[in-house]
């Protein structure tokens, strides 16, 4: 061991995922950097990318890869001529769009520049990242619901952290902050931007598919993709529902769950057993896709069928 401290490291990589959710046609609904791994969950918008004019792809690629940055690092307002170059280049430009929706693309993006600062804080060449990332299909709500609460609960289940809001670099304890930022002003409307829109969490999806007020999600971002929201929950209960869950992982053991939270394991048809069962054990629980069995089956079964209409002949 060095012992040297990288933890500013873990700052890169969160700083890179908010500037990339301003720039892909995808939504972050929920990360989480560990000392030598992250966990990142997407949902890919390619309803986003199709309605973007030529103009946005050109100045979003351009963000991604400038060819000019200011003296402080950052990219350098294109010229008419730098967005021409792109914007002219038909089939180059229909090759962005795609790559803008991809989420290989968004995790090579991801990856390499914290590999190169990586490499120069080592003063060191070479590979820097173990291995290529993998990744998992979500089949329904319940599989996006206990594989964010997996995510945020990573610190937890590692020891690392007692509890959701004390877990850094999470995108829980982002929406925490925000949450008692928003107890701050008094009206309800001040209240749901600094919740959806807030200094911390702002460039993640919110919450609720289904906000009790909706005229926040009206509110124009360039922080990420969309304000769509990702579970049909509230933020107070997600966050109810985590803190309990994060209690049964650290006891090993499921106890009696809050009449509030109830309703929620309802909703997302699972029993306090199972559910617990799939945010502690995720990764081990499903491999190339996750959700109810229900949901599995038929996954499976229309890839089969893809597999055999390709298959067969003409």
């Amino acid at each position: 061991r060095s012992g040297r401290d990288y933890s500013h490291r873990k700052e890169w990589i969160r700083e890179r995922l908010e500037e990339l959710a301003g720039i892909f046609a995808l939504d972050i609904l929920s990360f989480a950097v560990l000392s030598n791994h992250l966990h990142v969950v997407v949902r890919t918008r390619p309803d986003i990318v199709k309605a973007w004019s030529d103009d946005e792809v050109a100045l979003r690629w351009w963000r991604l890869f400038p060819q000019r940055r200011n003296e402080n690092g950052t990219p350098a307002e294109p010229t008419e001529f730098d967005l021409n170059a792109i914007r002219n280049d038909t089939s180059g430009l229909k090759e962005k769009r795609r790559r803008l929706k991809d989420i290989s693309w968004f995790m090579r993006c991801l990856a390499e520049p914290i590999a190169r600062r990586g490499n120069k804080d080592d003063q060191v060449s070479g590979r820097f990242w173990e291995g290529r990332f993998r990744a998992q299909i979500l089949l329904d709500e319940t599989a996006i619901a206990a594989c964010m609460a997996y995510v945020d609960l990573n610190p937890v289940r590692a020891g690392i952290a007692a509890t959701p809001e004390n877990s850094d670099f999470t995108s829980v304890k982002e929406r925490i902050e925000d949450r008692a930022a928003a107890a701050e002003v008094s009206t309800a409307d001040a209240q749901d931007v600094r919740i959806e829109h807030g200094q911390k969490a702002g460039w993640l999806a919110p919450i609720a598919l289904d906000p009790p007020r909706k005229k926040v999600r009206e509110k124009i971002t360039v922080r990420r993709a969309s304000n769509k929201g990702c579970l049909s929950m509230t933020l107070d209960q997600y966050l109810k529902l985590l803190d309990w869950t994060g209690r049964q992982i650290r006891k090993d053991k499921v106890g009696a769950i809050p009449a509030e939270c109830a309703p929620i394991l309802e909703r997302l048809d699972c029993s306090a057993e199972t559910w617990v069962d799939f945010v502690k054990n995720f990764r081990k629980r499903f491999r190339g896709e996750a959700g109810l069995a229900p949901s599995r089956q038929a996954f499976r079964m229309t890839r089969r069928e893809s597999r055999a209409s390709v298959n067969s002949p003409s």
